[in-house]
């Protein structure tokens, strides 16, 4: 069986998602490719899994200006800016990277396309080939209303392949918990999430507890490049130097290393992160994916959340009773330090997150959903 995985997205978490049941399908003896944009390739790699550049001579931030239909798209400062903006922007990575993708089919042709939640080209390249289309979620998030906007950005390349509207997988994988599923959502294949994270030569400290509790502190690589998230992400530290805990700094070294040159008794550092979050009383962070490394390790959580579509999710996972929420208009340094300070005093959240992580990891491991997948290729 050769299987092509589609990646999306900007963010290397679309690349770690998909990296596991990659390996899986491998590991039982089948051929794999991953597609991505060019920039996102290196990060494919770095996970140890073969790696084809689609879309070159385009980034995910160019394809914003290209002369469409639609015309330019713009970053959501607003919430109803939101989905239109999710719809749009994985729609048109879509649309220029069908040309790519339909090369490396004639030449290397799959038997199933695997794409993540927004990677729609998955779908349309398989209603072009005839082949069984799988999405895989990135993350435990669960939102509707995306796809009206994708089908709009899409319509020349969707009415080209005869279809109105992009097709329904012919297998649907979710990794998140059952009881963190909304109730009406459209039932998936239930998968265990495990980490699919680039690695590095680990130090003592990235592994292994210290004396004083420890609360780490990521926003992401992505986030982090802008200007106005950097100057957050230290006031954030700042603040957080007031608790009776250590506090590590998660991020890309060029990150880190201004953290380190701002607080010299911060620890920061590029980190797997299912080994450094084991080691945590506490993380404060804003990622989809970094939820799921916390719920596994059984570490109670503070999410920063930038984004009104998160919300019905994330009031699951508040009601759960493993983490804190604090929103977009709530999310100051000085709720986030509040915040720490209950989990820090209330046993109830890290009995609710060791909770959480038994729930997550008596689902199926992805070596076990390549029987599916093979079945599916069968026809």
């Amino acid at each position: 069986m050769k299987v092509l995985f589609i990646a999306a997205g900007t963010s290397p978490a679309g690349v770690f998602a998909l990296a596991p049941l990659a390996t899986a399908v491998r590991n039982a003896g089948h051929d794999i490719l991953v597609a991505a944009f060019d920039e996102l390739t290196p990060t494919v790699a770095a996970v140890g899994l073969p790696a084809v550049a689609i879309a070159e001579g385009h980034t995910t931030e160019s394809i914003k200006q290209l002369d469409r239909p639609g015309g330019p798209i713009e970053f959501p400062w607003s919430p109803e800016q939101e989905l239109p903006y999710v719809g749009r922007w994985f729609g048109r990575q879509a649309a220029v990277s069908m040309d790519g993708l339909l090369r490396l089919a004639d030449a290397w042709r799959p038997d199933l396309v695997i794409g993540g939640t927004d990677a729609h080209a998955a779908a349309l390249l398989g209603s072009r080939l005839r082949i069984p289309y799988v999405r895989q979620a990135w993350d435990w998030l669960h939102f509707d209303g995306v796809e009206r906007y994708a089908n709009e950005e899409l319509a020349p390349e969707l009415a080209e392949a005869g279809l109105e509207r992009l097709p329904d997988p012919d297998l649907f994988i979710d990794i998140c918990p059952p009881s963190l599923i909304p109730p009406g959502a459209k039932p998936g294949r239930p998968m265990r999430w495990v980490p699919g994270n680039r690695q590095r030569k680990l130090e003592p400290w990235m592994y292994s507890r210290g004396e004083r509790r420890r609360v780490c502190v990521t926003l992401g690589s992505f986030r982090t490049a802008m200007p106005e998230m950097f100057a957050y992400l230290c006031a954030l530290v700042e603040r957080l130097s007031a608790l009776d805990a250590e506090i590590v700094v998660a991020a890309n070294e060029a990150t880190a290393q201004k953290i380190r040159a701002r607080f010299p008794d911060v620890r920061s550092d590029w980190v797997p992160m299912e080994f450094l979050v084991r080691t945590c009383d506490t993380i404060v962070h804003a990622g989809g994916l970094t939820t799921l490394n916390a719920m596994a390790a059984g570490t109670p959580q503070v999410v920063v959340n930038q984004f009104k579509a998160f919300e019905p999710s994330l009031r699951l996972l508040e009601q759960q009773g493993s983490s804190v929420i604090l929103h977009r208009d709530d999310k100051s340094p000085d709720n986030t330090f509040e915040a720490c300070d209950r989990i820090f005093s209330d046993d109830s959240y890290a009995r609710q997150a060791r909770e959480l992580a038994r729930e997550l990891g008596e689902l199926p491991p992805p070596g076990e959903v390549v029987g599916d997948l093979e079945a599916l290729a069968r026809g």
